[in-house]
């Protein structure tokens, strides 16, 4: 097969927490807290001994878990799995899940190393207002958009704010639960109203709209990453982004976009739409078992992007549209 245009790396859920193994919010799966970090160091000397280094990493969100900030320990444990990434010289382009939002506020998390949206070299520059979303073009004639999907959220945002107000009531409409956590029961789609899930707000879909209209222009291929899936069938209803359907309705005017890559729902995904476009959902770091992997490298080819993966994490060609 010819070269590739250039290659990157995929990663999801990481969760890392220096705590015992547990299990899941529905106590159906075991979760390796301490062993995800050995799992990040498998992936990490995996890329840097590719052939051809990987251009950059893509860390599809929950770099670290919640129960970090039961025992204040979300800056040490930031820490551990950041300098895990830093073993490596490739650039890592962070995605913000909800557990980010568990550990630390949208302002202290711009702040820090998992904020690689400043403006750089690549030419990415965030949008500002307090939305996580940029993009950059690792390559001529491609591009990837990094997705805000707690924009409108009750976890994303502070409690005085509108759009905290706004997802609130949202929630509350389709959620009846004392505990927002726990999904309506027997309602579909409608299962994707839960406190750990979010939205898009309207800013960040006219901002995207704006960005693929341009793409379009240039004959880009785009790639979008989000926490959150925005297809029902690449993932569990549980795990869907609130909005999915403007997020669709966005992606399918577009003829530049081809791929849209996620996270969150830790037993993966997948699903080629009628746009043709590949919605790809990766299994989570966190709830593989420590003789398994989940990482993947994609080949990218003027044609097709080729996904390499290790462990639970499967092969797949993603011929474009």
């Amino acid at each position: 097969m010819e070269r590739p245009v250039f290659t990157f790396g995929i990663i999801a859920d990481i969760q890392y927490a220096d705590i015992d193994d547990g299990l899941n919010f529905l106590r159906t799966r075991r979760r390796y807290y301490r062993n995800s970090l050995q799992l990040l160091r498998n992936a990490i000397q995996s890329w840097n001994e590719e052939h051809v280094k990987p251009g950059f990493i893509l860390q599809l969100g929950d770099i670290i878990d919640g129960y970090n900030k039961n025992y204040e320990a979300s800056d040490r444990a930031l820490e551990t799995v950041v300098s895990e990434f830093n073993n490596s010289s490739i650039e890592v382009h962070h995605v913000w899940g909800n557990h980010e939002f568990y550990n630390f506020s949208r302002k202290t998390l711009f702040a820090s190393p998992v904020n690689s949206g400043a403006p750089a070299e690549t030419g990415s520059s965030l949008i500002g207002d307090g939305i996580y979303a940029y993009h950059f073009s690792p390559a001529p004639k491609f591009r990837f958009v990094v997705l805000d999907a707690y924009d409108t959220s009750i976890i994303g945002r502070d409690p005085s704010s509108e759009k905290y107000n706004t997802s609130m009531k949202l929630l509350k409409e389709h959620n009846t639960n004392p505990d927002l956590n726990i999904p309506p029961v027997y309602k579909g789609l409608d299962q994707r109203f839960v406190k750990f899930n979010g939205g898009f707000s309207q800013e960040q879909l006219v901002w995207l709209d704006e960005v693929l209209s341009l793409a379009d222009q240039k004959h880009e291929k785009v790639t979008i990453v989000s926490h959150l899936p925005v297809h029902p069938n690449s993932t569990d209803p549980v795990c869907l982004a609130w909005n999915y359907d403007a997020m669709l309705s966005n992606l399918h005017s577009h003829k530049s976009v081809v791929c849209f890559m996620a996270g969150h729902d830790h037993d993966g995904g997948y699903h080629r739409d009628l746009s043709g476009i590949h919605h790809l959902t990766l299994e989570g770091v966190i709830e593989t078992s420590p003789d398994s992997n989940a990482f993947g490298t994609v080949y990218v080819y003027e044609d097709q992007m080729v996904l390499k993966g290790n462990g639970r994490i499967s092969d797949r060609n993603l011929k474009y549209p």
